[in-house]
């Protein structure tokens, strides 16, 4: 099977637009533009455009001294805040007679080539849609070290070919890495509402309009994974209200993986509430402790150190935020 790095396709800097949204991301957007733009001449023609959500911290100013120097790089404004209204933002303004868009993320740092990968394996591919990539998640400390090692896990990923997968295929969604704009503009876009799970909202939309995407499992991105127990329950929170709105917006039946977090936590909670009239209640609980523990064993010998103890509580952190996001969303009234 024909791979982005053995063809070369006219591809011109001009077909291509690059969209990264932001919301103070002064700690990784300097290093996320520095790989894209410092990536050879091709890059100097691609329009980068950066579409910030009104951040706080040191980011508009980041971007804006690298745009002194480097004249492919724009910062706009994108009052919707949300990365979905700023991609679609970035699209109305800086879109027109382009053919491609690559969306990247500030949590990023992108190899050598991979913006003209990602424009040659749509040039390569016209039936597609979209193209996704894979994401290899990645850290510093323990935490996030464990964390990495765990969501690339199949517990952790629950099998999404896109986190950490190594087979390149049709699938019926992924995390997006370029989009062909005239399918883009067909189906209008990101919903601009949308502050988690876009990506699988959109490519639900694509699929009934006859769009597909494609898997290149050669398109590799490096993801920094977040830094501390809340800020990765807040994550996986949004994630489960995320993939509840695709799901109540569509009339859409949820997949065997998706409830299986959300009846763990429901079954943890009934079983934490029946306990002191009926101890046996806890073994529940306690099996699902014992998983955790071995999670924890498993990434002690995979990283091979003690920061992998804090696999398990990550699990579990991404499990039941997960779950309670999406209990959460399908209790709301929108």
């Amino acid at each position: 099977m024909t791979s982005p790095s053995t063809i070369d396709p006219d591809i011109s800097p001009d077909d291509v637009l690059v969209v990264v949204p932001t919301l103070n991301e002064a700690a990784h957007i300097r290093a996320c533009l520095a790989s894209l733009i410092g990536d050879g001449a091709f890059m100097a023609g691609v329009a980068i455009v950066v579409a910030d959500g009104g951040s706080t911290d040191a980011t508009r100013d980041i971007v804006a001294d690298l745009a002194r120097t480097h004249p492919s790089v724009r910062l706009i404004d994108n009052p919707g805040r949300l990365q979905s209204a700023g991609i679609n933002a970035a699209v109305d303004r800086a879109g027109d007679r382009r053919r491609y868009l690559v969306r990247c993320d500030a949590h990023a740092v992108y190899p050598a080539g991979y913006v003209r990968q990602v424009a040659q394996a749509l040039a390569a591919r016209p039936e597609a849609a979209s193209v996704a990539g894979v994401l290899d998640a990645t850290g510093q400390g323990c935490f996030q070290r464990a964390s990495a090692w765990v969501v690339d896990t199949p517990l952790g990923s629950g099998g999404s070919a896109h986190r950490g997968g190594r087979r390149s295929r049709w699938v019926d969604h992924g995390h997006h890495a370029g989009f062909r704009l005239e399918w883009f503009r067909r189906i209008g876009g990101y919903d601009a509402t949308f502050s988690h799970n876009e990506d699988a909202e959109y490519d639900h939309r694509l699929g009934l309009a006859g769009g597909r995407v494609w898997l290149d499992a050669g398109l590799r991105t490096d993801y920094v994974v977040r830094p501390t127990a809340g800020a990765l329950w807040s994550q996986y929170w949004r994630y489960g209200r995320g993939r509840a709105r695709t799901i109540r917006k569509h009339g859409m039946r949820p997949r065997a993986r998706q409830l299986i977090p959300v009846l763990n936590l429901i079954v943890l909670t009934a079983c934490l509430l029946i306990a002191p009239f009926w101890p046996w209640a806890l073994i529940l609980p306690g099996l699902y402790l014992l998983l955790l523990a071995g999670i924890s064993c498993a990434g002690a010998v995979a990283l091979r150190g003690p920061c992998g103890l804090w696999a398990g509580p990550v699990l579990g952190i991404m499990h039941n935020a997960w779950g309670a996001g999406f209990l959460r969303q399908m209790a709301a009234r929108r």
